[in-house]
């Protein structure tokens, strides 16, 4: 078997050597490198033909279901092979797999049950796990499991865990002193352009930035917004102001189906521009082409759970400066661009460094009732970036304790299992067994 052959060079190609070689040699590593680098469809092909692989899959962790899809196509383009022949894809509600699989992209979700159902992740050489700043629930309980495993069943499992904007020294120390690797990309100059906060509502400004893009700059414009809602506002807007003909107006979320997902992420077609209006979605994992202009919004929707009520919201809150980087670069992926902000430059440095990870703000019961299948009780004695909070943790089993879905003892009962089985929130779970019944 001989090294994958890529057609165009990427930054990441000068540092695969450098992964290949941690691997060998410690089992584990960290690799940052900023978006567009090419971490994410070049690292897993480049290990195709490690020793330690053998003829076990890889297993590429993505935090979403577009950008599972996403690098599993171009994967399978970079090789010339049909999605689900040497590359597989499994998430939610869209699998494409097979025997021969020799790189498989999940969702983090879909890993979690993976490795609860076999903790020795049978056929599974190496874990990588992907954009690993965004911090999900999933992210930290999987690496917190497959560390687990690595530990007791697995001391030749693999793990790497890739980012764009991480704190690097804690995740290495982590995976017991891994070596960090450091790819330092290839992008053009942004111009930053604060636009400020005029109007009442962040959707006029929105409208009012992006106008101004359109007149004033080329290239195709993608446009940052904190959900569904305020991406319908906008493009009402704009379609009421009669943009140029020239442009297309496309929106992208994770609810929107695969289809129109596509049409959002394809280049423009010749002579034409596209103002993608879009969630935090699109910030990282996924490449939208032809993009040389931002309008950043400067907040993101983010769930928060209330003890009191037993509900997780929606809360709109600022985006940390980690993810203001990570927008503003998606400007000068192919060419010199810009970045419109709709806040005063001052502010930026009062901007939190990076995003709260969601286990210290997310209802912890699934994760409690996951460490229990697992076999521990006390979800604290696993190996976390950020333990889960003690008094988080005790209301989780108190909540599992009262619906019999966990015994004093803190094990998984036959009826916890039940509520496992399904994809939801313990208490939603627990609402569609009874209402079967």
């Amino acid at each position: 078997m001989t090294q994958t052959k890529f057609s165009e060079p990427l930054p990441i190609d000068d540092v695969l050597d450098d992964i290949r070689a941690a691997l060998r040699s410690s089992g584990a590593a960290v690799l940052v490198a900023p978006p567009g680098a090419g971490k994410t469809t070049r690292v897993p092909l480049a290990l195709l033909d490690e020793p330690w692989r053998g003829a076990s899959k890889i297993l590429v962790l993505e935090p979403r279901r577009i950008a599972a899809r996403a690098a599993a196509e171009r994967m399978a383009a970079n090789i010339g092979s049909r999605l689900g022949d040497k590359i597989g894809l499994r998430a939610r509600l869209n699998s494409k797999t097979g025997p021969h699989v020799a790189v498989e992209v999940v969702t983090e979700g879909v890993f979690t049950r993976m490795i609860l159902d076999d903790p020795e992740l049978s056929g599974v050489a190496a874990v990588l796990f992907d954009e690993f700043h965004e911090r999900s629930l999933d992210a930290d309980l999987g690496l917190a499991l497959a560390l687990d495993a690595r530990s007791a069943l697995r001391p030749d499992l693999k793990i790497l865990v890739m980012s764009a904007t991480l704190e690097a020294a804690n995740v290495a120390k982590l995976l017991g002193d891994a070596p960090i690797i450091r790819s330092e990309g290839r992008a053009f100059p942004v111009e930053t352009r604060h636009f400020g906060r005029r109007a009442p509502r962040i959707e006029d400004d929105v409208t009012d930035a992006v106008q101004r893009a359109i007149a004033t700059d080329t290239g195709s414009i993608l446009v940052f917004l904190p959900g569904q809602g305020e991406i319908a506002r906008v493009s009402e807007r704009l379609s009421a102001r009669a943009l140029p003909p020239d442009i297309d107006l496309v929106p992208l979320y994770g609810g929107l189906d695969p289809a129109t997902q596509d049409r959002a992420i394809a280049p423009a077609k010749n002579g034409r521009r596209k103002v993608v209006l879009a969630t935090s979605i699109a910030e990282t994992s996924i490449t939208i082409e032809g993009v040389r202009v931002v309008v950043d919004s400067g907040v993101a929707r983010v769930p928060r759970f209330e003890p009191d009520v037993g509900i997780t919201r929606l809360e709109t809150v600022r985006v940390s400066r980690a993810s203001a980087d990570q927008r503003r670069g998606r400007a000068g992926r192919t060419a010199p661009g810009v970045c419109y902000r709709l806040w005063e430059e001052p502010e930026t440095q009062g901007l939190v460094p990076f995003a709260e990870p969601e286990i210290r703000s997310a209802d912890l019961s699934g994760l409690m009732l996951d460490c229990a299948e697992w076999g521990t009780s006390d979800p604290r004695s696993l190996a976390w970036l950020d333990p889960p909070a003690e008094g988080a943790l005790a209301a989780a089993r108190s909540g599992l304790q009262e619906v019999d879905a966990l015994d004093r003892d803190g094990r998984i009962t036959d009826e916890g299992r039940r509520l496992r089985a399904l994809p939801l929130p313990p208490r939603f779970a627990r609402m569609v067994l009874k209402a079967g019944e």
